[in-house]
């Protein structure tokens, strides 16, 4: 009968219903998958990236009585270089400015390494009285220095002048450290085979050496001066491995890569909001270490000198940084603003 009728083609609409509410259902799941699949594959891109790029680099190389000095050991790539290295058994000297920090970062070091031979000792590279202090501690207390690792920087600061008057970068990202090399680089020939590893930047392409304005008293820049000092750690780099040739102590400079630091700190407000959202792609400061690690201890690097280096391999800089004309001027200069004899 029609009641009969009715009741069964309403039985068979409310499957059909029934069906298309499940395969819509299905469809929305699939949907939301999907799109969790696809916001997890954008979301890695960055992890993937940095990875990718990071150069890690491994090696079970022991360092059991060799003695290293990691200048800004206390925090960033330094603290990590210094970390690893204890890990290989090396005594260790993390150079600071500030103690306080220093002494904390010993402590974690010790406890994640287990090696006692970690010690801080006092260093402001941005005051020469201090370079020499410490230098003067070195060669008094030290039997040998093997690997000489010149790591603290400064980086875009507002100007102002060391207590010597030299343009701040300039004065502590290369002049510290070239006098501090200087004072050391007895102790270090005695040491050989012996390292200096020199961490500069893919920011050297920033800048030019301005022989006439070093101290940027003319105008000021704090990029161009960041990038002119990072220019002078590499040709400073393969001036000083044509002067050590067949002493057995061979130099490197490298780019570690754009790491999260505190080198980032004196960024304007726009810069540091940039930072931020490019933060997925930087490096860690674990990351960042694995190029100056890989200089200062990789075996295929014994024969090696005067080369930079960026992400544990050979790498490409400006035409700039391979003016071994350029080289031999800002040495002059350099000895001359110092008032050091280093032929």
């Amino acid at each position: 009968n029609r009641d009969g009728i009715c009741r069964r083609e309403g039985t068979a609409g409310g499957l059909l219903t029934r069906t298309k509410r499940r395969e819509l259902k299905e469809l929305r799941l699939n949907q939301h998958t999907l799109l969790n699949e696809n916001c997890s594959f954008v979301l890695s891109v960055p992890l993937l990236f940095r990875n990718f790029f990071c150069g890690q680099w491994s090696s079970t190389a022991r360092l059991d009585d060799k003695t290293v000095i990691i200048t800004g050991a206390n925090t960033g790539i330094g603290k990590e270089t210094a970390r690893d290295l204890a890990k290989r058994g090396a005594h260790v000297i993390m150079a600071c400015r500030d103690m306080a920090k220093a002494e904390v970062a010993k402590k974690e070091i010790i406890e994640d390494s287990g090696n006692e031979n970690v010690v801080t000792s006092k260093l402001d590279l941005s005051d020469t009285k201090s370079v020499r202090e410490f230098a003067e501690l070195i060669n008094k207390e030290e039997k040998q220095v093997n690997i000489l690792i010149n790591n603290a920087g400064i980086m875009m600061c507002p100007y102002s002048k060391t207590a010597d008057g030299f343009e701040m970068q300039f004065g502590v990202n290369h002049l510290g450290h070239f006098l501090l090399t200087y004072l050391l680089i007895d102790l270090i020939r005695r040491s050989a085979p012996a390292r200096i590893v020199n961490v500069a930047s893919l920011a050297h392409s920033w800048g030019s050496i301005r022989l006439d304005d070093i101290n940027s008293e003319k105008s000021y820049d704090t990029a161009k001066a960041y990038g002119q000092s990072k220019l002078a750690n590499i040709l400073f780099t393969r001036s000083l491995a044509k002067r050590l040739q067949g002493t057995g102590v061979t130099v490197y400079s490298l780019h570690p890569g754009v790491v999260q630091s505190e080198l980032w700190r004196n960024l304007s407000t726009p810069m540091q909001m940039a930072v931020k959202v490019f933060r997925p792609f930087t490096k860690t400061s674990v990351q960042g270490a694995q190029t100056s690690i890989y200089c200062a201890i990789a075996p295929e690097l014994e024969r090696e000198s005067g080369g930079y280096y960026s992400d544990c391999a050979p790498a490409r800089c400006t035409r700039a940084a391979t003016d071994d004309e350029m080289a031999q001027k800002l040495w002059e200069l350099s000895c001359q603003m110092l008032g050091i004899p280093w032929d």
